[in-house]
């Protein structure tokens, strides 16, 4: 007697993701699930949950580390993952992304590098490259807005004091902090991450602008140059 895969259309409606979702609720599904409903089905061998039980299995059943799968990579090595599919997955990561953002960002007042990390890291950790952010302040230290100011490689950004300097003076900014990621996992500064730093901390001097703090994030942890005495105001 062949087996013959049971498609999503023949289990059991309760076991069905969007039946379980309107039945059950939003959080009584599984990050697997959540990704089959997104991909909508499977291939030959695999149904769309069991296909992105697989996926997620591949990232250590972690989403930052999904986050970090590009639309190629997903049609490379996962059959039944086409291009729209791939898009939809990696959309939907991005969302829950800049929600946390939000959340995170409204009303948030920096007292400590700490807060920095856990503004950024939700934006930073999973980057394949390299993105440098800066961070606005207003007097009490409160975050007026935070933006990207730039993106490179793997290993650099290239960074335009000019354009710093511009955007917060557009924000009426008292103080900004300097942010970027480094995706080989390495916390501590290159020379040319001191060298923009020097540059920036001597520009905001002249504009009235004082640069607080350097925060290079990781995966696992940061490094603060006014932590380690880099930066004085």
């Amino acid at each position: 007697m062949s087996y013959q895969k049971l498609s999503i259309k023949n289990w059991a409606v309760e076991d069905r993701p969007r039946e379980k979702l309107l039945s059950k609720g939003i959080t009584s599904l599984s990050n697997a699930e959540l990704i089959a409903i997104l991909i909508g089905s499977g291939n030959r061998d695999e149904s769309a949950v069991d296909l992105s039980k697989r996926i997620l299995h591949d990232a250590n059943n972690n989403l930052n580390e999904l986050g970090k799968y590009s639309i190629e990579n997903l049609q490379k090595n996962y059959r039944g993952i086409g291009e729209a599919k791939a898009i939809s997955i990696v959309a939907a990561l991005e969302l829950g992304k800049r929600r946390k953002l939000s959340e995170i960002q409204e009303k948030t007042q920096i007292r400590s590098s700490h807060d920095v990390f856990e503004l950024m890291h939700p934006v930073l950790s999973d980057l394949p490259h390299e993105e440098f952010w800066i961070i606005f302040l207003n007097r009490a230290n409160k975050v007026i807005s935070s933006r990207k100011i730039s993106q490179g490689g793997l290993s650099g950004t290239v960074i335009d004091t000019r354009i710093i300097m511009k955007s917060a003076l557009e924000q009426l900014a008292s103080s900004i902090i300097l942010c970027h990621n480094h995706p080989s996992g390495n916390k501590l500064p290159s020379q040319q991450d001191k060298s923009i730093t020097s540059k920036l901390k001597e520009a905001g001097k002249i504009m009235d602008i004082p640069v607080l703090d350097h925060i290079i994030v990781t995966d696992g942890g940061y490094y603060s140059f006014a932590d380690e005495g880099e930066i004085s105001i």
